[in-house]
């Protein structure tokens, strides 16, 4: 009867105002469109939705899985997801409060593989920006390039209306404060008190892998990098390969942890290279890990010949399966479908006993 929609179309255009509502939450949405998801393509692989991020990212994958189910392209999910550990003031190691160089500057790295497309960007030595994930993005879908940085990266990042903003928090300038006060006993400045000063040179990163129900796949990392690094350096994270790599055939990977070291082995490529062989992704993570340990220099080794610093790897297959790993027994974020939870990394070392 005229008037009077089926209940076929009445579903239908459910779907395309859900989709629609997700993509209008979603600046510089991947897809052109809004579209209800397609239906899964024939493949031997049968694709769980999930999301993965290091153990920082909680948020990150409630908010990632929440999109995917809308809809959602994945690379749209996973950048919607860090961004909220890049605009926390209180995480210093990503983003907006993010621990400065050794100049008091704040310079943030994120890079971003698209599976789908089979696109890339990253931006490097980024500074005024809160959201370098986002900018990644701008660079993967509006340009010839891979890699932007420094200047050029922030002039890009204006252009496309990003405002520029002071990133150091008080937090922040206090921590920075402190470590300068305590570098040279010969210096100008006055020692902060023992029990006051920095034992670490923190590190910090998010990493965050997202498997579609139609088993597309995305991958980003972001970070404010090594605290009170050398002005300009830039770590794994904005290298595509060794921060994070999406292969939408097979999976995608990414790190968080001492940068030099995963670059040197190209990690986050190596650890899809072992899926493709077979490799579930937790035994991926751990033979990545096993490189990197053959691969380090004495100087950054203990007594026991193990590594004395912090890598972390975590991966997604196209079957939705996942896992993570590193070097002494440490936490990863997952949303499998069930919830948004923390779960322990397989490792190769035991810790050492506390003296």
């Amino acid at each position: 009867m005229l008037g009077i929609q089926s209940r076929r179309e009445f579903l239908a255009s459910t779907a395309v105002g859900i989709a629609a509502a997700a993509a209008r939450d979603i600046p510089h949405p991947m897809r052109p469109r809004p579209l209800p998801p397609p239906p899964p393509p024939p493949s031997r692989w049968a694709a769980k939705p999930v999301v993965v991020s290091s153990a920082n990212g909680l948020r990150a994958v409630q908010r990632a899985f929440d999109l995917l189910m809308q809809g959602a392209d994945s690379l749209d999910a996973v950048i919607e997801g860090v961004k909220i550990q890049e605009l926390d003031p209180n995480d210093d190691s990503v983003g907006y409060g993010g621990l400065p160089n050794a100049d008091g500057v704040v310079q943030l790295d994120a890079s971003c593989m698209h599976g789908p497309t089979k696109r890339a960007g990253a931006v490097g030595a980024l500074e005024g920006i809160k959201t370098p994930s986002e900018v990644a993005k701008l660079v993967l879908k509006y340009t010839n390039h891979i890699f932007l940085v420094g200047e050029g990266a922030k002039r890009f990042a204006l252009q496309y209306g990003f405002k520029e903003e002071d990133l150091l928090t008080e937090h922040a300038r206090e921590v920075w404060l402190r470590w300068r006060a305590n570098l040279n006993p010969d210096d100008d400045y006055l020692d902060v008190p023992e029990g006051e000063h920095m034992s670490v040179r923190p590190t910090g990163t998010i990493n965050c892998d997202a498997v579609t129900p139609q088993g597309d796949i995305s991958s980003v990392t972001t970070t404010s990098g090594l605290a009170f690094k050398i002005p300009g350096r830039v770590g794994d994270s904005p290298i595509i390969g060794a921060g994070e790599y999406t292969d939408n055939e097979i999976g995608a990977a990414g790190s968080t942890g001492r940068g030099e070291s995963n670059i040197k082995v190209c990690g986050g490529f190596l650890t899809v290279e072992h899926m493709r062989r077979g490799m579930k992704p937790t035994d991926a993570c751990l033979e990545t890990l096993k490189r990197v340990a053959k691969l380090t220099e004495p100087r950054l080794l203990d007594e026991r010949g193990r590594p004395k610093f912090d890598l972390k790897f975590y991966a997604v297959n196209k079957r939705g399966e996942f896992g993570a790993a590193s070097f002494v027994p440490g936490r990863f974020a997952v949303h499998d479908g069930t919830a948004a939870k923390l779960m322990d990394t397989a490792y190769l070392y035991e810790r050492a006993a506390s003296r």
